[in-house]
């Protein structure tokens, strides 16, 4: 059960439905991340826009999604590590072994996509301060120092939506459901 209420294209103030209506056409249903963040509209479109520019970076769909797992993994959020595993898979198109692993908290079968997930998972704990053995790992995976500025801003957007999430306790849409995840027992 939400602990904050969660809003549709009908009940959200009438100055942010374009963005819900824009949710609900890209997904094909309304997830319900983006009907609760509606309640703080700033919040929303923060969202979207950094959405849309993290799609725009030079990492492919995959690299991309394996920030994201990497970060709802490593912030435990049922939400988004569920809604981007079938982007993993679809847009992603990410091996089915490697998409297992990231739920798993495993080492990934795939090297240079390990180095993009350790380098990510750097990030997050040492708040960007990461060891230079770290960059020097992302850059011998041929990752240049534009994609791991460009991690940052992946993590920031999870960031928002990981935390967000968490404090709301939101439910899975029934279309994500397949995909639920509970964080491995340590």
């Amino acid at each position: 059960m939400a602990r904050l209420p969660i809003l549709t294209a009908e009940s959200a103030p009438e100055s942010i439905r374009p963005l819900l209506e824009k949710s609900q056409k890209a997904m094909g249903f309304l997830p319900h991340f983006v009907g609760m963040l509606a309640q703080a509209p700033a919040a929303l479109e923060t969202y979207m826009t950094v959405s849309g520019l993290n799609m725009r970076t030079s990492l492919n769909p995959g690299e991309r999604e394996v920030v994201q797992l990497v970060a709802g993994t490593t912030h435990g959020c049922h939400f988004c590590v569920a809604a981007h595993t079938p982007a993993a898979l679809g847009k992603g198109k990410l091996d089915p072994a490697v998409v297992e692993a990231m739920r798993a908290g495993q080492t990934l079968p795939d090297a240079r996509l390990e180095a993009l997930a350790r380098f990510a998972r750097s990030v997050i704990a040492t708040r960007g301060d990461v060891p230079d053995a770290e960059l020097q790992a992302l850059r011998a995976a041929g990752f240049s120092d534009q994609q791991a500025l460009e991690v940052v801003l992946g993590i920031s957007l999870a960031t928002l939506s990981n935390f967000a999430n968490n404090l709301a306790h939101t439910p899975l849409n029934p279309e994500l459901e397949p995909y639920a995840w509970q964080r491995p027992a340590a």
